[in-house]
């Protein structure tokens, strides 16, 4: 069988992503917002007589190596080590990724247009003439719906029948071109970028002319038979991007959501565990019937089972509402207006406005916040933002504020009511997590990453109707499952570890114990107590496990304890001493402690440095422990 490489090319959200999907059928994220491919994806499809290999490079704004996303794109069409390279347009705003194609015919000629969501340009009453957008470039140019799979036929078709021609080449003014003059296209190309470094003059009319040229090409090619086809989203913008409206409505859908998945996510919850307690006393008899040392199958059942069933049964649930209502939200394209409305404060703080959309990433695990800073061009930026991140609760910690919340500040007997406040007060607790991620950030550009913020330019792409079906499927199987099964990897050995530590014992008393008791001194000190640190120390594998560890604290057992309800909790708490005070400090260091394992192993990866990693750990800590420390003394002073 013959073979074909073939790469995807395209700028941040013009569908690039969801024709990678519906030509190979792997199913690579996608989102409505810009910088969302961080990376290259690789799948094999089949057509007629063809093996074709498509490489889905990064995301690109341009050519001009403003990121490392960017220069990867670059590096890889130089090396002509493929048939061909699909620039995927966007129809409905075809001027900005026309940009790119003269920007990608200026390194190859091995160029065919992809003109994609030509249906939404048909809704707005956008007509491209492509015949003759083929003929001024001279390249191949397809219309194509790659959510509805209308043109990817005559796509590939294309693919593997073309035989690439001298394209067009950008004409720059005459002083620009005399330096360019008979050199190859790759030469002619690092020519230029050398020219964009060195002369601001040069560099402004380098620019000046692609996008001169993009806007003359789209002017000949494009006709609008409604003269308001944007009038609708702009409609919207005035409101969601006002500065007086945007944030308010923000907040109220972010409170929306977590209502939505605190009210839904307890009952299912409550069924896991019951499930898996039958289960386990089914596993348990198994495992007694065999030749097996007692203690063996104690710590598979009371330390591995437990501790995994209950990773499970407290993350599964709310992942399994939040993460669908957060996509929704994502496609749409709601998530570029928050970052868009928080733009100004970042900026203030000396930081970039992406941070925003790394921080919304990190609501459902900080490691996926720390690995979507890569849209962030300035690695000092990134690395604030990074560093940053935990701020933000992720899943693992939602359900233990939500826990202590409902414990110890609501009082009322009306569920419904509790489930609003309960939301109010984690909207809350957000809104703080953002105010302590403008404070961080300010310090650390007054002090470890001394700088001034970048140009941040941000696209609001178009309101699009999300696929709720698709939604769903994509957001439990790329999101939750996938998180979820991390989870578990690490919940395993950590499951092996408490048993040991609740089930050896020195001089009658457990390691567990001893140690908390070693950390009661200090736990006293910033309002809490040793059992409540040693939980903390020992939930680093994940978040989700410090409560249970404390109810194996607190009533010195051998296993995890799960709690029949949330009054039974709470009356365990008070017993050993909790009051309003431990309440408060427990919530911020919850909030404000060091990253999960998986965090930190994806910190250290991204940035390859044993400095800031450490760094990424000792500042939420410091952090957090002060601000417990301020709250006890406050609080000593009041009552």
């Amino acid at each position: 069988m013959k073979t074909k490489k073939i790469a995807l090319l395209g700028n941040p959200n013009v569908g690039k992503s969801t024709i990678f999907n519906a030509l190979t059928g792997l199913k690579q994220h996608t989102g409505n917002w810009a910088g969302k491919t961080v990376g290259q994806a690789i799948g094999y499809t089949t057509y007629q007589d063809y093996e074709l290999e498509i490489i889905d490079l990064p995301g690109a704004t341009s050519l001009n190596y403003n990121n490392a996303e960017e220069k990867y794109a670059v590096e890889y069409i130089k090396k002509q080590e493929y048939d061909v390279v699909i620039v995927v347009c966007d129809a409905v705003c075809l001027e900005r990724s026309l940009n790119l194609v003269l920007q990608t015919l200026e390194l190859t000629d091995k160029v065919i247009v992809c003109l994609n969501l030509i249906d939404e340009a048909s809704k707005k009453g956008i007509i491209i003439n492509s015949q003759k957008l083929s003929r001024l470039l001279n390249v191949p140019v397809i219309p194509t719906s790659a959510k509805n799979k209308i043109g990817l036929d005559k796509l590939l078709k294309i693919c593997i029948n073309y035989s690439p021609k001298e394209s067009y080449q950008l004409t720059y003014p005459s002083h620009i071109e005399s330096k360019l003059a008979d050199l190859t296209k790759e030469k002619r190309y690092e020519t230029l970028q050398k020219l964009l470094q060195e002369d601001e003059i040069i560099e402004k009319e380098i620019i000046q002319t692609a996008m001169q040229t993009a806007k003359t090409i789209e002017q000949q090619i494009v006709t609008y038979t409604k003269n308001n086809y944007e009038q609708k989203d702009r409609q919207i913008d005035k409101i969601l991007t006002n500065k007086k409206t945007g944030l308010p409505i923000m907040v109220l859908i972010l409170f929306f959501i977590l209502w939505l998945t605190i009210s839904f996510s307890n009952l299912p919850s409550d069924k896991l565990f019951d499930l898996f307690n039958i289960l386990g006393d089914k596993i348990a008899i198994f495992l007694n019937n065999l030749p097996i040392p007692q203690f063996i199958n104690d710590m598979i059942i009371l330390g591995v089972y437990k501790t995994l069933t209950w990773v499970i049964s407290v993350m599964l649930p709310p992942m399994a509402i939040f993460f669908p209502l957060f996509t929704i939200l994502e496609d749409y394209g709601l998530l570029p207006r928050i970052a868009f409305n928080t733009d100004k404060a970042f900026q203030k703080c000396h930081a970039c406005g992406k941070q925003c959309l790394t921080m919304l990433m990190g609501f459902g695990c900080n490691a996926v916040g720390v690995t979507g800073a890569r849209i962030i061009e300035s690695k000092r930026e990134r690395l604030m933002a990074i560093l940053t991140n935990v701020f933000v609760p992720c899943n693992g910690r939602f359900p233990t504020i939500i826990a202590i919340i409902t414990m110890f500040f609501l009082k009322s007997s009306n569920h419904i009511f509790n489930s609003f406040m309960s939301a109010f007060l984690l909207t809350v607790v957000i809104i703080f997590s953002f105010l302590i991620t403008f404070f961080v950030s300010f310090f650390l550009s007054k002090t470890f990453l001394k700088g001034y913020p970048s140009n941040f330019i941000l696209e609001l792409p178009p309101y699009r109707k999300p696929k709720i079906i698709s939604v769903i499927i994509r957001s439990i199987f790329e999101r939750t499952l996938h998180i979820l099964g991390r989870a578990i990897i690490v919940a395993i050995p950590a499951g092996v570890f408490l048993f040991l530590l609740a089930n050896i014992h020195i001089h009658n008393q457990s390691i567990l114990i001893i140690l908390a008791n070693i950390f009661n001194k200090f736990g006293h000190l910033i309002g809490l107590d040793g059992v409540i640190i040693i939980a903390f120390l020992l939930s680093f594998p994940a978040n989700e496990i410090t409560i249970p560890i404390m109810l194996m604290g607190y009533l010195a057992t051998g296993s995890l304890v799960e709690y029949e309800s949330l009054n039974s909790l709470k009356n365990i708490l008070v017993t050993n001493g909790w009051n309003t005070l431990t309440a408060i400090n427990f919530l911020i260091l919850t909030l404000l402690h060091y990253p999960c394992s998986t965090t930190i192993l994806t910190i250290q990866k991204e940035i390859k440095s044993f400095k800031w990693t450490i760094l990424a750990i000792v500042l939420p800590t410091v952090i957090g422990i002060s601000l417990c420390l301020l709250t006890k003394i406050i609080w000593s002073i009041i009552f």
